[in-house]
């Protein structure tokens, strides 16, 4: 009896419409939980681990005397009160039900829960609520995370009926998945955006949890096996980790001799700082942030080596 994938269930956190950031055209993107990463410049903490998780947002709340039915609603008591009339988690118990009592008892929307199972065709059914968009500017589905691929059988069984139904498919990837994932996945791509953080193991290591080995491998895979695939690279420019020319230089001449490989490089932003303290995690870069001049300058380093492979945001 042949396996139905539209059946496959994958830990969704958000699906995204309307992008133009995230691969060719007006896309779809759908953010998967969990990475095998912990960088520390995360704009997306509520994606790194791959169980639902419990947000709280103290400016929404009512307050414990004029509501409280969080508290109520709670089966494992892991809310309670605290000081100013708000409530406070003990997330030492709290696992995030699937039942979601506390959120959805909540009526100011002060608490949701990042992350859902969800079916392939679940998914698609609203991926394909703006095929009209995609035919037109060229766009479709992205998967993203987290790290998307992290989560190897959903992530695949859901680009492999996307193709079938026609929409076009794109990966935001940090590579740190098994040389077979890639291999699975990629017949079923489209477009790869991949990011390349650091070239020197050890730094790599310690700034996001893992060398880097395994990603430049992949990468290779990527781009020898797969001739035909196009990929973009791309490296986040984080302050006091690879702002600098040195960094800079390494990467794009890594990049340089696979000449189909364009590049990209993101300015560190502070977007996903509120989601640290909704989930009460301390913010890891603190306020630190990126001077546009040195950014513009690693964009001309970048330019000096790959010529006109570098997409420059106007």
């Amino acid at each position: 009896m042949c396996e139905d994938v539209t059946q496959k269930r994958g830990m969704v956190f958000n699906v995204q419409k309307y992008s133009v950031h995230d691969g060719p055209g007006i896309r779809t993107i759908v953010f998967l939980k969990g990475c095998a990463l912990s960088c520390r410049w995360c704009s997306n903490p509520e994606s790194q681990h791959r169980e639902p998780e419990l947000a709280y947002n103290a400016g929404r709340c009512l307050g414990i005397s004029k509501c409280g039915h969080c508290i109520v609603a709670c089966p494992f008591g892991s809310i309670s009160l605290c000081n100013d009339d708000l409530p406070t988690i003990d997330r030492t118990h709290c696992s995030a039900c699937t039942s979601k009592s506390c959120a959805e008892a909540c009526p100011a929307q002060a608490l949701l829960i990042y992350g859902k199972e969800r079916t392939v065709d679940d998914v698609l059914s609203v991926v394909e609520q703006d095929m009209a968009f995609y035919a037109r500017s060229g766009g479709g589905l992205t998967i993203s995370g987290g790290e998307p691929l992290l989560q190897s059988d959903f992530a695949v069984s859901l680009l492999r009926e996307a193709r079938t139904r026609r929409v076009k498919t794109a990966v935001e990837t940090c590579g740190m998945v098994p040389a077979d994932t890639i291999r699975a996945a990629a017949p079923y791509l489209n477009f790869v955006l991949f990011d390349i953080k650091h070239m020197d193991s050890a730094v790599h290591a310690a700034q996001t949890g893992a060398p880097n080995a395994r990603i430049l491998d992949n990468f290779r895979i990527l781009v020898d096996e797969f001739p035909d695939l196009p990929i973009l690279a791309r490296t986040p420019i984080i302050p006091g980790f690879n702002d600098n020319a040195k960094t800079i230089s390494a990467i794009t001449s890594f990049i340089k001799p696979y000449e189909r490989v364009e590049y990209e490089m993101l300015p560190y932003h502070r977007l996903g700082t509120q989601k640290y303290h909704f989930l009460d995690r301390p913010v890891p870069m603190g306020e630190v942030q990126l001077n546009p001049k040195k950014m513009a300058a690693l964009q001309k380093t970048a330019v000096r080596i790959l010529g006109e492979r570098v997409h420059i945001p106007h």
